[in-house]
């Protein structure tokens, strides 16, 4: 499938940071992006970026997801990496991607300006300052600086560290993608036309071209499914299964997520 661009009615003006924040909010935690001035005034720990990448607290941040897991090492670590990565992954891109398909705006979102606030349901993303940026419609390769300044030195230290074959990373973070545009198709219908080609233009990238395809739409999709040509691993811990779009999924015949014969 090719990327087909639906123009989208934008308001004139750049809407304020607090509006788009409470509208990233709404759609659910893993959109959410936080102020890093409030979460400190309300005395939640913040850390840069950085010191998630940092070698310790990675491998803490692995060896807690292969407990979790239940997975033995050395193979767990590879899957609780993999894991790990899906999980950092959909946050750093859910609320990028919403921001643009439902407000029209870029979120000022790069490593001098990322953080992480420890919530009482776990880290979430937060931003000093947060900024947004009123970006035109259709913008290809809008959001190509996060998977370049982000992204890659996630995946790069992450495969490095603990074995996992960018192949594979790779395929979580476009996984990533379309699982943040399932959930916007679903939360919010009425935006699903640009959902769909914001996030096509984002599995375009370089770095992403080729970890997947886009289909037919099966429900509760819009536009399009995604049937990635990787597998995250999460089948080989102890009572996992295959997620809804991985490549095993095809390699035995079974039914895209949705369809009525599954």
């Amino acid at each position: 499938m090719t990327t087909e661009h639906t123009e989208i009615a934008r308001p004139a003006t750049t809407p304020p940071v607090s509006d788009v924040l409470a509208g990233l909010a709404a759609v659910g935690p893993f959109f959410e992006l936080l102020d890093v001035t409030e979460e400190r005034a309300g005395g939640r720990s913040v850390r840069p970026f950085a010191a998630v990448l940092a070698p310790d607290a990675l491998l803490d941040r692995v060896e807690r997801t292969r407990v979790a897991l239940g997975a033995e090492p050395p193979l767990g670590r590879r899957i609780a990496a993999s894991i790990a990565v899906q999980g950092l992954a959909a946050k750093l891109l859910s609320g990028p991607v919403a921001a643009l398909a439902l407000h029209g705006v870029l979120v000022d979102l790069r490593p001098e300006t990322l953080w992480w606030s420890a919530t009482p349901l776990g880290d979430v993303v937060a931003l000093d300052p947060p900024r947004v940026v009123r970006c035109p419609f259709p913008a290809p390769d809008a959001l190509a600086p996060l998977v370049d300044d982000v992204l890659t030195p996630l995946v790069e230290i992450a495969g490095e560290r603990f074995g996992v074959s960018g192949t594979v990373l790779w395929g979580n973070v476009a996984s990533s993608v379309a699982g943040a545009k399932r959930v916007l198709d679903i939360q919010r219908p009425d935006a699903a036309d640009a959902v769909a080609a914001v996030a096509a233009d984002l599995l375009e990238h370089p770095r992403l071209t080729g970890t997947g395809e886009r289909r037919a739409p099966v429900a509760p999709d819009h536009a399009w499914t995604f049937r990635r040509r990787s597998c995250c691993l999460y089948y080989r811990v102890p009572g996992g299964s295959t997620c809804a779009d991985c490549v095993l999924a095809d390699l035995r015949g079974e039914p895209a997520p949705g369809d009525p014969t599954d």
